[in-house]
């Protein structure tokens, strides 16, 4: 049985809004893309949805208590959470350089999380 379905694209700055037919993960029908990333767009979000996460790590020694990381690649989407909490235990030393890996292959998905901005250290 065919379901249809409402997302909006996220692959570029146009936002599409799609109207998805599927049974299961094999797309039937997609309408309102004004590409062909949105027919991708729809197959990638039924099959493997993936985000990029940006969030911080504790720091030790730097000028600033938490330094912003991200990963490297758009992270499975239904394992979000568990990275989040994976990296709340992560604590890195000063200094630190801006595209340093902070955790190495999070979760076994052979993503790495990755520093977003130098963080020297503490003058103090």
């Amino acid at each position: 049985m065919s379901v249809t379905e409402k997302l909006i694209c996220i692959t570029c700055p146009m936002g599409c809004t799609l109207e998805a037919t599927h049974e299961g993960s094999t797309v039937l029908n997609v309408e309102g893309n004004n590409c062909k990333r949105g027919a991708q767009y729809v197959q990638a979000e039924l099959t493997d949805p993936r985000r990029m996460v940006a969030t911080t790590v504790k720091v030790q020694g730097g000028v600033h208590p938490l330094a912003p990381v991200y990963t490297a690649a758009p992270f499975p989407k239904p394992r979000i959470f568990e990275l989040l909490d994976a990296l709340r235990r992560v604590e890195i030393a000063a200094p630190v350089q801006m595209g340093q890996v902070v955790l190495e292959n999070a979760l076994d998905t052979g993503i790495n999380v990755l520093a977003s901005r130098d963080m020297p250290k503490s003058a103090a």
